[in-house]
């Protein structure tokens, strides 16, 4: 991140372009852009939460993501499947375990400040669990558990996004989130699940 981050912090302390490097200018001014873009971006979706219901719906969602919603998939899991779904549930389970060990020390690694530290003026609708931003611990979690889930019933893949999609709506609309920290926690459940999903499906 330092190539990211050194540039940036330069460019607003103003110090001379002819002192920075050419290519730490070039990436200076697309990661101010970028920022601005995401910033940009929530305060767009932030919107959405303004009405009665769009503010219920967004912190309703967010708490489901804090725990509540993986013990609901577990039980619809079991209904639907049974024993049979028991495997399905551990491995579930072992993912959001895995997974929430990790994106802590991921985010304090990265550092970055919440959307509401950027823009005071962005509504907060929730108490933070941390004060770190990327990724969100909720859509990397979730995609996580959704992985093996989604490997033995492929056929649940459009209500398994249209989840992610929701949770990654709520984590903006309550000024926690940028899109890329939602979408960077989606890639990265998807990626650290899939092959220890698809090693212990394999051989349970």
């Amino acid at each position: 991140m330092e190539f990211f981050l050194k540039p940036l912090a330069m460019l607003e302390r103003r110090v001379p372009q002819a002192v920075i490097n050419r290519d730490d200018l070039f990436t200076a001014i697309w990661a101010k852009r970028f920022l601005a873009a995401d910033l940009a971006a929530v305060r767009i979706v932030s919107r959405s939460a303004r009405s009665t219901i769009g503010r219920a719906l967004a912190i309703m969602i967010s708490k489901l993501g804090n725990g509540w919603i993986y013990l609901i998939l577990g039980v619809i899991t079991f209904q639907c499947a049974g024993r049979e779904g028991l495997p399905i549930i551990a491995l579930a389970g072992l993912n959001a375990a895995l997974l929430h060990c990790l994106f802590p020390h991921i985010k304090r690694y990265i550092g970055r400040q919440r959307p509401f530290h950027a823009d005071p003026q962005l509504p907060v609708l929730l108490k933070v669990l941390d004060e770190h931003s990327f990724p969100s611990g909720h859509t990397m979690t979730l995609s996580g558990v959704l992985v093996p889930i989604v490997i033995a019933w492929p056929s649940i893949a459009v209500s398994a996004v249209a989840l992610i999609l929701s949770m990654a709506w709520s984590r903006m609309a309550t000024a926690h989130h940028y899109p890329s920290d939602v979408l960077g926690g989606v890639a990265l459940g998807i990626v650290l699940a899939y092959p220890l999903s698809t090693y212990l499906l394999a051989i349970w």
